[in-house]
């Protein structure tokens, strides 16, 4: 057939793929499940009601003739989401035009940072207490259609100062520029997927079942002042998502952000208070772990929301616990020994992208990031060569410049920390690479060369090491659900990955691991609002996941009420009643 079409003159290009078994056949198998598709010329050539005109017909021709249409059930990028929400906007780095503006606004900010606040006192926390009790009923009794509009607007506000924002997550936070757009389009995402939860949440009351004669009535109310304490690690997104929530619930908030990230903080209630939140309804302070300690063990404390260490958090509890007067909640987001499990199905191309993206990326410095990765004895030692080679084009360095991939870790004591683990490793482990030419460290940037290194036992992950180091761990096939216990035994339970082209195994490991949120041949981190509600459970969390759909729940009261109708002098839905 080829010679024929030769012979006329016609080019022709023969398509023959070689290479090694274990490439080759996964290569084709793909290749065969795209020409399978309908739209494919191999599916199309046996299909007799199609004209001959219509499967030859120039490709290029037929895609510019579709070039000013669009599929009408594919939803446009702002429409993915709906109808829970907008998509929030991104900027697209790969564009030399918008990297340019991108810089010219953020250069703005970076020359001329905002200067944190002076560090609170235990009279201002009192002195908040006394403003926001004060405020909390106006504010409870706000129409959730206002408060919403409010988050609304906050979330427009958040978006339209994004540059000015990301300039501060990267010169506070050490954020490289990717890490800082996804920050504040989540912090976007929040104030507009609890607007829409808030209203159908609190605008109004349910009709509940019940007899004739009586109605009975639930409804959702603010508990009254809640505590909220964020993180370092996301200094815009977590600590706009408490708040938002817990204004969106009726309540007034005192916020107290990490002390490594107070101006982010200033930055992101600055726009809540543009946005129409009154300033006696948000409060923030700044101090370190003393004054959150101050904070939760106020008497007037209704609720506390927080993001960071089990130990923290297990001692907030405790002292929540031992206070007198009303039983506090403690809505808790910690950490996790994160571990991916890698089957001999399991694309190793695939999971070397998705491994050292979800340990590595944003400096290992997530809740959510990979800890353990667990490979299956038989490919482990090919996906391991992959990785370390991968490791060799890394860039660590300074995260205002688009070319690093890795940023610094957050401060000395986060590296002084990692150094000592590392250490452990040389005697306890098999380091099997470090990233090369990492930056010194200078007194504004701790760099940290991210670690690939063995372990032998489950055993040696004692407690979360929050940085850019990936533990590997060699298992038998047979072996696999013992490892499942294994993982499950530490306690933690936030995030876990999974790696199989077999469905069914994939399916059988979700219902097994006791985590918050599960993912299957993907990275195990970058959870989007709404949908893929995060947190976790165990020492990893109290629950419910944030940007879910049972979060506002928990800051609020609920309250039931129940009317007997016939006490006016009758029952008037029967005396209504006519006969069909």
């Amino acid at each position: 057939m080829y010679g024929k079409v030769a012979e006329v003159g016609i080019p022709i290009s023969i398509y023959g793929p070689v290479g090694n078994h274990k490439d080759l056949l996964p290569y084709l198998v793909r290749r065969l499940l795209e020409n399978g598709a309908n739209s494919s010329f191999i599916n199309q050539i046996y299909d007799e009601d199609l004209p001959v005109s219509e499967i030859v017909k120039d490709p290029i021709e037929n895609a510019l003739s579709h070039d000013s249409k669009r599929h009408t059930r594919i939803p446009l990028p702002k429409d993915i989401y709906q109808p829970d929400r907008d998509n929030s906007r991104g900027i697209d780095l790969t564009s030399d035009e918008a990297v340019a503006a991108l810089y010219k606004k953020m250069d703005k900010t970076i020359q001329h940072m905002p200067k944190a606040a002076k560090d609170s006192t235990a009279k201002d926390v009192d002195a908040a207490f006394v403003r926001a009790k004060k405020a909390f009923d106006a504010w409870d009794k706000t129409p959730a259609t206002e408060r919403a509009a409010i988050l609304s607007r906050a979330g427009d506000l958040f978006e339209k100062h994004m540059e000015h924002l990301m300039g501060v997550c990267v010169v506070e936070a050490g954020k490289n520029l990717p890490d800082s757009v996804a920050e504040i389009r989540e912090a976007v995402e929040f104030a507009h997927y609890y607007a829409k939860r808030g209203l159908e949440d609190f605008g109004g009351y349910t009709e509940l079942a019940g007899p004739t004669g009586e109605r009975n009535i639930y409804r959702m109310r603010g508990r009254g002042v809640f505590v909220c304490i964020s993180p370092w690690n996301f200094p815009h997104a977590i600590f706009a998502g408490q708040i938002l929530a817990a204004l969106m619930a009726g309540n007034c908030v005192i916020a107290k952000a990490a002390e490594q990230t107070p101006i982010i903080a200033q930055e992101t209630v600055r726009l809540m208070h543009e946005a129409g939140v009154p300033k006696d309804v948000l409060i923030l302070l700044k101090g370190d772990g003393k004054l959150g300690a101050q904070l939760t063990a106020h008497p007037d404390v209704a609720g506390v929301a927080f993001t960071g260490s089990t130990e923290a958090a297990k001692s907030i509890n405790r002292a929540l616990a031992a206070k007198d007067g009303p039983i506090v909640p403690l809505i808790a987001e910690t950490g996790g020994q994160n571990a991916m499990i890698v089957d001999s199905t399991a694309l190793p191309e695939q999971v070397v992208d998705d491994a050292l993206l979800s340990g590595f990326g944003s400096a290992g410095q997530r809740c959510s990031a990979l800890r353990l990765l667990c490979l299956q004895e038989d490919t482990a030692d090919t996906i391991i060569t992959m990785m370390v080679q991968a490791m060799d084009h890394f860039t660590v360095g300074d995260p205002y410049y688009l070319s690093s991939d890795i940023g610094p870790v957050i401060d000395m004591d986060a590296h002084d920390i990692l150094t000592k683990h590392k250490r452990r490793l040389e005697k306890e482990a098999k380091i099997l690479k470090i990233c090369p030419n990492v930056p010194k460290t200078t007194k504004d940037k701790c760099y940290f060369a991210p670690i690939l290194a063995e372990i032998d036992d489950i055993s040696f992950m004692e407690r979360e090491v929050f940085g850019p180091v990936i533990h590997v761990l060699r298992y038998k096939a047979k072996d696999r659900m013992k490892l499942i216990e294994k993982i499950n035994g530490l306690g933690y339970g936030l995030t876990f990955g999974f790696h199989s082209r077999i469905v069914e195994q994939a399916n059988n490991i979700a219902d097994h691991v006791r985590v918050g949120n599960v993912y299957v041949n993907r990275s195990m981190t970058g959870a989007v609002v709404g949908v893929q509600p995060f947190g976790g459970q165990g020492l990893s969390g109290t629950g419910p996941k944030a940007g879910g759909p049972n979060y506002l729940k928990r800051f609020a009261c609920e309250q039931s009420v129940s009317i007997d109708t016939t006490a006016a002098g009758g029952n008037t839905t029967l005396v209504s009643l006519r006969e069909t």
